[in-house]
């Protein structure tokens, strides 16, 4: 275990560095980027490891893998992240432990999200995650609203019990105009995120960006990126 911690240790300083270092570039502080490190696929001890070393936000793409990591780990002071696409069949389960779902891409699940959260007596802060390969009212190929939809999601969420609107989220697109421009497609979240907050001014949280494009999501003025492998290593293949 004290192997695995200072293997986790050593890679968090890296990608704390690598943070630092875009933030200095980008003519930002340090302090307006969270890392929140992803930890799917990988075990609790592993998640307790993290927190003693300081990781405070921790985030899970799949339900089945996330409600029981979450439950052995309720005495940690961690703020657990939903980046999955989410089923409504699930959101129960999800609502039971996530601060935050950052994949609310449709009204129907921000329905059931409220009715749940209403239900936990939990507020639930929901990130509307945006599809940049998409056309203004499809929805991407990895989950997400395109541009088009955001303001009506928006607007739902801000009023619905149970929930708080946090911000937007993407993942650089494989397809589609962004395709291979990570940065620019960044760049084009913040500009969404700007629009947003002019009627909705504390949806201040912009999250993109991952192990192999932090860089530039820091650059383009991402509040929060969503590393994984940097800080874990690469992911034992499923199946």
């Amino acid at each position: 275990m004290t192997e695995r911690k200072d293997e986790l240790a050593g890679n968090l300083a890296r990608v704390e560095e690598r943070i630092a270092t875009a933030c200095a570039a980008a003519g930002r502080e340090r302090e307006d980027v969270t890392l929140i490190v992803v930890t799917k696929t990988y075990p609790a001890s592993d998640v307790r490891l993290l927190a003693d070393l300081g990781v405070r936000q921790v985030a899970e793409n799949r339900d089945q893998e996330a409600g029981p990591k979450a439950a052995e780990c309720t005495d940690l002071p961690l703020s657990w992240h939903f980046v999955g696409q989410l089923q409504t069949n699930k959101v129960r389960s999800v609502v039971g432990y996530a601060d935050f779902v950052q994949s609310v891409d449709r009204l129907r699940l921000v329905t059931a999200l409220s009715k749940e959260a209403v239900r936990a007596g939990r507020e639930v802060g929901c990130l509307i995650q945006v599809a940049l390969d998409a056309g203004e009212s499809a929805r991407g190929e990895r989950g997400g609203v395109a541009p088009g939809g955001i303001g009506e999601l928006a607007d739902a969420i801000a009023s619905a019990e149970g929930l708080r609107l946090g911000g937007l989220m993407t993942v650089a697109p494989l397809t589609g105009e962004y395709a291979g421009r990570q940065q620019a497609a960044f760049e084009r979240l913040m500009d969404l995120s700007t629009r947003l907050r002019v009627n909705h001014p504390a949806a201040t949280m912009v999250s993109a960006g991952m192990s192999g494009d932090l860089e530039q999501a820091v650059a383009a003025g991402a509040t929060h990126v969503r590393v994984g492998t940097s800080v874990l290593g690469v992911r034992p293949r499923l199946g």
